[in-house]
């Protein structure tokens, strides 16, 4: 009995050696993830480097000749407009919408009305700098940035209605429709931080702190005299000191671009967005969706471009309204791309990603219900 009872003393210790090692080992693998996945992409750039130049070429070409062309004068203009009392006006007038309607300051119109105009990334850019002037607090900027960072009506009605579609009609029903997605949003997360906040017994400081900007509050006075101090010799200091600031933003957004071109490239080589499209297959089948557009979903997750530019090169014309809702749903999410640019933006102001996150995924969804019954009940558009 004795030796029988040692025997098993060992086998249980050998077991419980054995465990303690894969614990560790695991422990290993999710601390150095991160190092893991670097080393894994530079080696991928090396193995995949033929197609990863063409590739890269391919993104500076975007970067080059739709990136800077739209983006970079917007960039440019926000950042004079910021020098003004431009966002004290938006408040003053714009803070009995606002208020009601999205729970924040009524400066955020300008966030949400320069965001539509111009598109990703430049509503993360103003409601960063929102949230660093003292505008808004921490919890309306992460609200602000689901709803205020939008594609805007050049990306959509020129390049996907027009360009890709070859329908006007299209890119305007895809712009409407993202519009109205965006706004509903913005309301249902506004709703939800009201009970949220009201089942932690916090309503009354919620009102408190979240009153019309006064003459009295610091930021106002900041913004005010920011606006006086303007006169045509400090004209030239402040316009260079604008396009500085918009070059820095757009070469950041450029960097994305290429780099997520060279993501997409090995992804394709190695056969990764082939397993995934193989796993997502039987989701979209739930939807009556065919399993030919499961690449061209995971590639737009990854990157929006790209994303709506597969979906639309499907063919099929009895796969046109399939076509529309699905890039309804890809202009809403954005792409990974874009969820890391706005991180990167964000990321001083201490802001976290996660409301960002749910609520595009929510606008995504949204805005293909939206399209949907919209050539349910106007199939005249297609």
């Amino acid at each position: 009995m004795t030796k029988e009872f040692s025997t098993t003393l060992e086998e249980v210790g050998i077991s419980n050696n054995s465990k303690s090692k894969i614990n560790i080992f695991v422990c290993s693998i999710r601390k150095n993830a991160i190092a893991i996945i670097f080393c894994l992409f530079s080696i991928c750039l090396v193995v995949f480097s033929t197609a990863n130049l063409v590739a890269a070429k391919n993104g500076l070409i975007l970067w080059a000749t739709a990136v800077v062309p739209s983006l970079f004068p917007f960039f440019v203009a926000t950042e004079l407009l910021s020098h003004t009392n431009i966002i004290s006006t938006f408040g003053k007038y714009f803070n009995i919408i606002m208020r009601p309607l999205f729970g924040v300051p009524g400066e955020a119109s300008f966030a949400f009305l320069m965001g539509l105009i111009s598109g990703y990334p430049v509503g993360a850019k103003i409601v960063s700098n929102l949230k660093e002037n003292g505008i808004c607090t921490k919890e309306e900027a992460e609200r602000m940035l689901s709803f205020t960072n939008n594609s805007g009506p050049l990306f959509i009605i020129g390049t996907v209605g027009i360009s890709l579609f070859g329908n006007v009609k299209i890119g305007i029903l895809l712009f409407i429709t993202h519009v109205i997605s965006c706004i509903t949003v913005g309301i249902l997360l506004n709703i939800a931080s009201f009970y949220k906040k009201k089942n932690i017994n916090k309503t009354s400081k919620y009102f408190t702190n979240t009153n019309m900007l006064s003459k009295d509050n610091s930021l106002y006075k900041n913004v005010k005299s920011n606006s006086n101090n303007i006169s045509f010799s400090s004209l030239g200091e402040i316009l260079g000191k604008s396009i500085t600031n918009a070059t820095s933003t757009v070469l950041l957004i450029g960097g994305f671009v290429v780099i997520f071109s060279v993501i997409i490239s090995i992804l394709n080589e190695s056969g990764i967005i082939s397993i995934v499209s193989t796993i997502v297959s039987p989701i979209l089948g739930i939807f009556n969706i065919p399993t030919s557009f499961a690449s061209s979903i995971v590639s737009g997750f990854v990157e929006l471009t790209n994303g709506v530019s597969l979906v639309a090169n499907i063919s099929g014309i009895n796969l046109i309204n399939i076509k529309v809702i699905l890039c309804a749903f890809l202009l809403g999410f954005g792409g990974t791309s874009v969820l890391l640019q706005v991180f990167s933006i964000i990321s001083k102001s201490g802001l976290s990603i996660k409301t960002y996150f749910i609520g595009k995924l929510l606008q995504g969804i949204i805005a293909a219900f939206y399209t949907f019954i919209a050539l349910e009940l106007f199939p005249i558009i297609l």
